[in-house]
């Protein structure tokens, strides 16, 4: 189907997020899948917060007791006696208290020591080699969310195929679906590029619920709904087939969002931050059970980022790393009201970490390695990885020694249940960070 025809056919349907529904059906969600292993499932769910700007991993999770921190830092670094310790030697920033709290109760892994070989320290370049996967090559045209999306088969399991042939001569409806979103209102991240998948943006719920027909369009008033259902004489179309069936699953779909929106305990409790407004969206989105399986929302956003901090950054990031702390652990605390939290995975992404020195305007430089943050139900929890030492540099940075793509193999692979090879391009070895 070409991507005229999709666009047709979802603006047909009443809008993207609608029209995605209405490709979802009920087979997608099979209840005996949800007790299986995180690799086997077909209901599970990514959500990605970028960082833009290159997150300070090292005041983040704080070496507090190594000295090359210490005096490297004389403005910037972070006392012992006030950081959240997790060991002996690091802890959380002063404002992340909500992250130590998901970290004692086993819903966070951190991932330490992140990056790429001979990594860009440019923003755009390295933004860009983080979001295709493939760093250094200019010429990817798609993000590794967006080729994601494009495997529709092998993300959203048999049971959509099989389900989508049940009308003779119907288009097949996973052509159609919207299995990835972007949460915001800004600029689409390139890493939800796709070649044949229509990513949506989202910033509300009440943008994406279906309206009924009026009077006097040529229906007789009555609602979609009720057109759809309406007999049709003569020999069978193959498009009409597939507006009908997917017009009754975008209005049951468009029901479950209505009824959402409407519920005041699906709001949550939420901090008055925007990031905290993304992560309740895409808690309402889950709840509502639409079929969408991949969200990507950021933190910091922008030209250049809010991480950028080469010169105040103290004041900055202790803002930002509070806003993501705060806002993902309401994130958390809502989907385990409705035992929800076991389907998530939540990771964290920047392009890169900083220097170790502060400069002489008390900020710091683009570095290279940097945590990555995983959030979810189903996690072992703890440190996953060494620190990089401060002591042996690169380019006045923490060297990396863990490839970012094995974190985004973990998410595709283990996670979602899709080969991840088809997405990355090569074969890495996914992270043992979930629970049998």
């Amino acid at each position: 189907m070409s991507r005229t025809r999709r666009e047709f056919i979802k603006a047909a349907l009443g809008g993207s997020l609608v029209a995605c529904s209405g490709a979802r059906l009920p087979g997608l969600c099979d209840r005996s899948a949800r007790a299986a292993t995180p690799g086997k499932r077909r209901d599970t769910v990514l959500v990605v917060v970028e960082l833009a700007g290159g997150n300070d991993g090292l005041n983040t999770v704080v070496p507090y007791s190594d000295r090359q921190y210490i005096e490297s830092r004389p403005t910037l670094h972070l006392p012992a006696d006030k950081v959240h310790k997790i060991d002996s030697k690091l802890g959380f920033h002063p404002r992340m208290d909500a992250f130590m709290r998901l970290y004692e109760e086993g819903h966070l892994s951190v991932v330490q020591g992140v990056g790429y070989p001979n990594s860009n320290r440019n923003h755009e370049a390295a933004a860009r080699d983080w979001h295709s996967a493939a760093p250094g090559d200019a010429n990817c045209q798609t993000g590794w969310l967006g080729r994601a999306a494009d495997e529709p088969s092998r993300l959203q399991g048999a049971s959509r195929l099989q389900g989508a042939s049940r009308l003779k001569g119907a288009v097949r409806l996973d052509e159609a679906s919207v299995p990835a979103a972007f949460i915001g209102s800004g600029k689409r991240p390139f890493s939800l590029h796709a070649a044949k998948a229509v990513v949506p943006g989202i910033s509300s719920l009440d943008q994406h619920v279906l309206r009924t027909i009026p009077n006097g369009d040529g229906l007789g008033g009555l609602g979609l709904e009720q057109a759809a259902k309406a007999p049709r004489p003569g020999n069978p179309n193959r498009l009409l087939n597939f507006l009908q069936q997917g017009t009754l699953e975008a209005c049951a779909a468009s029901r479950r969002l209505r009824a959402v929106a409407q519920d005041a305990k699906s709001a949550g409790d939420y901090p008055p931050f925007h990031l905290a407004k993304m992560l309740r969206l895409v808690a309402r989105l889950i709840r509502a059970d639409v079929g969408i399986r991949i969200f990507c929302t950021d933190l910091g956003g922008g030209d250049i980022g809010g991480f950028d901090n080469h010169a105040n950054q103290l004041g900055n990031h202790c803002a930002l790393v509070n806003q993501l702390s705060e806002s993902v652990a309401a994130m958390v605390d809502d989907l385990k009201r409705d035992n929800l939290l076991d389907r998530v995975l939540l990771m964290t992404c920047s392009e890169f970490g900083r220097t170790l020195a502060e400069n002489g305007r008390h900020g710091t430089g683009h570095g290279a390695a940097a945590p990555v943050f995983l959030v979810g139900g189903r996690l072992k929890g703890g440190l996953v990885g060494e620190h990089p030492s401060l002591k042996d540099l690169d380019q006045g940075a923490q060297k990396v020694h863990t490839d970012f793509r094995r974190v985004y193999a973990t998410a595709l692979e283990s996670w979602l249940g899709m080969d991840s090879r088809a997405v990355l391009g090569a074969q890495y070895k996914p992270l043992d960070v979930f629970r049998a």
